[in-house]
């Protein structure tokens, strides 16, 4: 149970009144409460005493619920006090730069907003610049609509993109980043089965792969790529006689370094990880330009290299995916930006899968991105929400790794306090 419940009941129904001339709402209390860790199952028990407070206020004058609130305003965290998000460490003015990286594989949804604008606010905030970096270097999942609709979404939403990037685009920056990991001994070509790395792995052993020359892993990788996977010169002339790997064959992984445990990492995700892939399936704007595809560690690790992120904020479900791209970043001698991992709101009964939005499109269930049943970017432009309304949302939540779980009306209810 929450710590003087009843004083901040009060404290936070009166600061809300105050702010809308002496009326309160009930929404905007509740959610103040669930930031202040109020759990789900409480909330029909508490629901009654937030309206008797804000009946009891409410026939209080203006001046009057300002004295009551000068008495009681300490009672309320210091982060709910405050006016915007917190200070971001090591910020230079002008100088941060942090991105957005969606995949193009259905609609964007609250559940984007949530996770990200604060990143876009902290930009304009210090100054910098703001990416969008679509995730597309997976053939089998990228959607050629979603482009658009990726752009769309967050020019409204967001307002300071400084630029667009595919990540698809980038593929040959990708592949020098790893030839330079093979040259250094921190990635070889693997041609074991998934099925027995998988048992390696378990094991803690090494497979015969790892063990391999940086020659002969630089053959190897010249047999992923094959001739019209790689355009680079020195490839380019390898004689087709070396032949080429087969979808499923081969796969470039990192070698996990010997001072994290290798193979014998007490994370299980950690050991020898996979980099890329062939994948000879045709890419909605690449065509069939590459047959081996990097993998979202290696291409969110090298874009992020390049583009010089400084600080980056993203969702808990990213931990161990940070800590695989760190260890990349050290092995190119490059600082790791400062990482915050944010808690996810946890709908009990929206559908945030773009997948199965965009499956329950198709089959009927939904009339399209904007229907005003589904918690899509499209849907909430079209019920009228501004983005200053989610703006104010993310500035009273601040910071937070705490996950909370609320229903979707529970959630808009809240929301509707900062659109009025």
């Amino acid at each position: 149970m929450i710590k003087n419940l009843d004083k901040k009941i009060r404290a936070y129904a009166l600061k809300n009144a105050i702010a809308y001339n002496g009326k309160a709402n009930s929404g905007s209390v509740l959610s103040s409460l669930f930031n202040e860790g109020l759990k789900k199952e409480e909330v029909n028990g508490i629901m009654p005493k937030i309206q008797q407070v804000i009946k009891e206020i409410e026939k209080l004058s203006l001046s009057e619920q300002e004295k009551e609130y000068e008495k009681l305003h300490e009672v309320i965290s210091e982060r709910h006090g405050r006016e915007g998000l917190p200070e971001l460490p090591n910020a230079k003015k002008g100088k941060v730069i942090m991105r957005f990286r969606p995949a193009p594989s259905g609609p964007l949804h609250v559940g984007h907003i949530i996770s990200n604008l604060a990143s876009s606010l902290y930009v304009k905030k210090y100054g910098g610049k703001f990416y969008v970096i679509i995730d597309d270097t997976d053939p089998e999942t990228t959607v050629l609509e979603s482009y658009k609709r990726i752009k769309e979404d967050c020019d409204w939403i967001f307002g300071n993109v400084h630029k667009y990037l595919n990540s698809s685009d980038m593929v040959e920056n990708h592949y020098e980043y790893a030839e330079k990991l093979i040259k250094k001994d921190s990635a070889y070509v693997c041609i074991c089965s998934q099925e027995n790395f998988k048992k390696f792995s378990l094991e803690k052993r090494n497979c015969p792969c790892r063990n391999l020359s940086v020659k002969e892993n630089l053959e190897r990788w010249k047999k992923m790529l094959g001739k019209k996977g790689y355009r680079f010169s020195q490839v380019q002339s390898v004689s087709s006689k070396l032949g080429q790997y087969k979808e499923g064959e081969a796969v470039l992984r990192f070698k996990t370094p010997n001072e994290f445990g290798g193979m014998s990492h007490k994370n299980p995700a950690m050991r020898d990880f996979p980099l890329a892939r062939i994948n000879v399936k045709s890419h909605p704007i690449q065509k069939n330009k590459y047959r081996v595809w990097p993998l979202m560690n290696l291409a969110v690790a090298v874009d992020d290299m390049e583009y010089r992120m400084t600080h980056i904020i993203r969702g808990k479900d990213h931990k161990d995916n940070a800590e695989r791209q760190k260890m990349m970043f050290k092995v190119f001698n490059k600082e790791y930006p400062w990482t915050f991992f944010i808690g996810r709101i946890k709908f009990t009964d929206l559908v945030l899968s773009k997948r199965k939005i965009s499956s329950l499109i198709k089959a009927g269930e939904f009339s399209g991105h904007d229907d005003e049943k589904l918690p899509t970017i499209s849907s909430l432009k079209k019920r009228g929400y501004k983005p200053e309304t989610f703006v104010k949302f993310i500035e009273q939540r601040g910071l937070t790794g705490v996950d909370k779980v609320i229903s979707g009306k529970d959630f808009f209810e809240s929301l509707d306090v900062f659109n009025r």
